[in-house]
């Protein structure tokens, strides 16, 4: 049973700027299902973790809602800038995770932290499990419903309310490679892309249950995952860590508060990673090889020399556009389909720049 109620966001703009009532759901948590790893032959455990990842779906959307077109509307600058939220105050966030894909589910371990009652895990702002510490030899989750290029992010929570002052700081994000391991994950810093970005006002929680409040943002976490920082134009800092039916691909929603929510309106920004401004828990890069991230990274200095992905651009199969440090090629026509992250698998890896 979900620990916050489902809760409708409705837009502040006018409806001529942005029609319609858009909904956020709130994902509380789910039952946790915990399940130990037998002895596996090693050649066995590598054959059954390369089957099984090329085999995974790709990530889907967490509804099936399309959002209405929207067109850029006039802009009316806030009144003040958003800066980095900090969230390095609170608990640690759980330190030695691992993680296999075996049997088609994904098998979680990590380390407790002091001071911890309970942990959370999401894939893609997803709840997928909430670990009670009784005392158990080691804190463990299995994701049931894993999906390509996943990402994971853990908080540890002094209590089991599930408040914001029960919340540690969220892990940096780490990823479901296309070994079948979970691995750390760091979005180049200084990578760019260009999104539609809207705003909103809601109080209460967010997704992750963090308070809503200025300078968290709503993100698709398959594009900009969960516990990554980026700048936007005319706003400020961001830090990824809410979710809502219409940001979706290349959308994110700013938070602003009253009525300057309606005098943002729709804009397009070219956005940018930053590194954690607060030194937080961001795990080293990873060694191995991984499949094409979904992240925000159309461009990273000095990387790719084909054009980047731009989701204004309408691209007709066999074109070629440089995303997230891979080329891809469309296998047909399409427009603002983020290139490994989108249902119908347009785009075709062709590795690394």
């Amino acid at each position: 049973m979900s620990l916050f109620p489902i809760r409708r966001r409705i837009p502040r703009h006018a409806p001529s700027r942005r029609p319609g009532p858009r909904m956020r759901a709130l994902l509380g948590a789910v039952a946790l299902t915990v399940a130990a790893l037998g002895a596996v032959g090693v050649a066995a455990a590598q054959q059954a973790r390369a089957a099984g990842t090329s085999s995974l779906p790709t990530c889907p959307f967490w509804t099936n809602v399309t959002p209405p077109p929207r067109t850029d509307t006039p802009w009316v600058p806030p009144s003040q800038t958003a800066q980095p939220v900090d969230f390095s105050s609170r608990l640690a966030a759980p330190g030695g995770v691992t993680g296999t894909l075996t049997g088609g589910q994904v098998n979680i371990t990590f380390n407790r932290v002091a001071g911890a009652q309970a942990y959370r895990v999401w894939r893609n702002g997803q709840s997928v499990a909430w670990v009670t510490d009784w005392g158990q030899p080691a804190l463990t989750a299995v994701d049931t419903a894993p999906c390509q290029n996943a990402y994971y992010s853990f908080e540890a929570m002094s209590d089991q309310s599930g408040s914001d002052s029960s919340l540690g700081e969220m892990s940096a994000p780490y990823q479901l490679d296309s070994d079948g391991a979970v691995v750390p994950w760091q979005t180049p810093v200084g990578s760019t892309v260009t999104m539609m970005v809207t705003s909103y006002n809601d109080g209460g929680h967010t997704a992750s249950g963090y308070n809503a409040q200025l300078g968290v943002c709503a993100v698709d976490p398959r594009v900009i995952p969960w516990g990554t920082y980026f700048t936007v134009p005319g706003y400020g800092t961001c830090y990824a860590a809410d979710i809502g039916t219409w940001i979706q691909n290349d959308t994110v929603d700013v938070w602003l508060p009253g009525s300057q929510a309606d005098g943002w309106g729709v804009q397009h920004r070219t956005v940018t990673i930053i590194a954690n401004p607060f030194s937080g828990p961001t795990p080293p890069p990873s060694s191995s090889s991984s499949s094409p991230p979904t992240s925000a990274s159309s461009s990273s200095a000095g990387a790719c020399t084909t054009a980047p992905w731009n989701s204004a651009t309408a691209y007709t199969g066999g074109a070629t556009v440089s995303y997230g440090g891979h080329t891809w090629t469309a296998k047909w026509w399409t427009q603002g389909d983020v290139p490994g992250a989108n249902s119908q698998n347009v785009w075709t890896d062709g590795g690394p720049c």
